[in-house]
């Protein structure tokens, strides 16, 4: 997957290196529309700046709308802010590199990256009215399907667990709790661990 970072300075960090090998980092005022474009674009945003004075230029530049925000002052106001705004994710600029690979995957499939104290605050607040607007025999049909072992996996991230939090609690490699995270996926048809979560929260089991 081609990635793009977007930054004031050309300078990779370590863990954007080893996230994305092969990715590339241009300046924000050398960002153009020509080709393709990049399968993802990552813009950094740094402290002190304000989303709405970075992403609209960004975004308009971006027609498949994959802009995910790097930003060194993250929080869940933000998160809810550059989503508003069209990006498809927000996470720490420093983040681990597995993170940020978590993250290509979610929104190269089609998701939306949140971060797990977000998708909490709103796997609570959307479960009820889940519950209301799908019938429950719906989902059952869709999470019926899962393995006793996926089913387990599949509840703990509708907990807003991580996937070094399962492995854990599961006594699992977190490589077999992300091989499990893609058979939930292609089994439920969710894209992300937010509509996952919502899915099984939308049920009793």
């Amino acid at each position: 997957m081609n990635h793009e970072i977007v930054d004031i300075e050309t300078k990779m960090l370590d863990n954007w290196r080893k996230a994305m090998p092969s990715a590339s980092i241009v300046l924000r005022s050398a960002i153009s529309s020509g080709g393709h474009g990049p399968a993802i674009r990552w813009c950094r945003l740094r402290a002190g700046e304000k989303q709405a004075e970075v992403l609209p230029g960004l975004l308009a530049l971006a027609p498949e709308g994959r802009v995910v925000v790097l930003a060194d002052e993250p929080g869940d106001a933000l998160t809810l802010e550059v989503l508003a705004a069209g990006a498809v994710g927000c996470c720490n600029t420093h983040a681990a590199p597995e993170v940020l690979q978590q993250v290509a995957l979610v929104v190269g499939n089609g998701g939306l990256w949140v971060g797990q104290s977000l998708l909490q605050q709103l796997v609570g607040n959307a479960a009820r009215v889940l519950a209301q607007r799908q019938p429950v025999g719906e989902s059952a049909t869709m999470l019926n399907g899962l393995s006793e072992r996926e089913w387990q996996v599949a509840k703990l991230v509708a907990g807003g667990a991580s996937n070094k939090e399962i492995a854990d609690r599961l006594s699992i490699a977190e490589r077999t709790v992300k091989a499990h995270l893609t058979a939930i996926f292609e089994k439920t048809g969710a894209r992300d661990r937010l509509q996952l979560s919502l899915k099984v929260n939308g049920m009793n089991r």
